[in-house]
């Protein structure tokens, strides 16, 4: 009788703790693996809209993804958006003329505010960067 008990308790400490599942009620979430990216890869990002529509007047929250060896062309935003790199390290430059080698590496946990009517390029090197980007739409 000692050993059942013995190898029972050896299986529940090797099984390791169960856990709930939270109520759906009080928060939903989504896993890495599991967040439904909008875009085609080979444009170099991809988006995930939180909340509210990028597209349309009022705030808005997305995530962005830079695959690596991607940049966008120098532009600008009619509004000004709120950014963390959430992970890899992002790649940001200013001005009209675009060129990656003078920019600048902010890593995971950088918070960074775009100005508005502001020309600026930015994208991935080596690695993917994952950003939340909370803006206002255009009016």
């Amino acid at each position: 009788m000692k050993r059942i008990a013995m190898a029972v308790l050896a299986a529940a400490l090797l099984a390791g703790p169960t856990r709930a599942a939270p109520d759906s009620a009080a928060l939903v979430y989504k896993l890495p693996a599991d967040i439904p990216w909008k875009g085609e890869a080979r444009m170099g990002s991809q988006i995930y809209v939180l909340w509210g529509d990028p597209d349309k007047p009022g705030p808005y929250a997305i995530l962005v993804k830079w695959l690596p060896h991607h940049f966008s062309q120098p532009h600008t935003h009619p509004n000004d958006r709120h950014v963390v790199v959430i992970s890899g390290t992002w790649w940001v430059g200013t001005g009209k003329s675009f060129s990656t080698e003078t920019t600048t590496p902010l890593p995971a946990g950088t918070s960074v505010t775009h100005f508005a009517h502001q020309w600026h390029y930015d994208g991935a090197k080596d690695e993917p960067a994952v950003l939340e980007i909370v803006g206002e739409g255009p009016q």
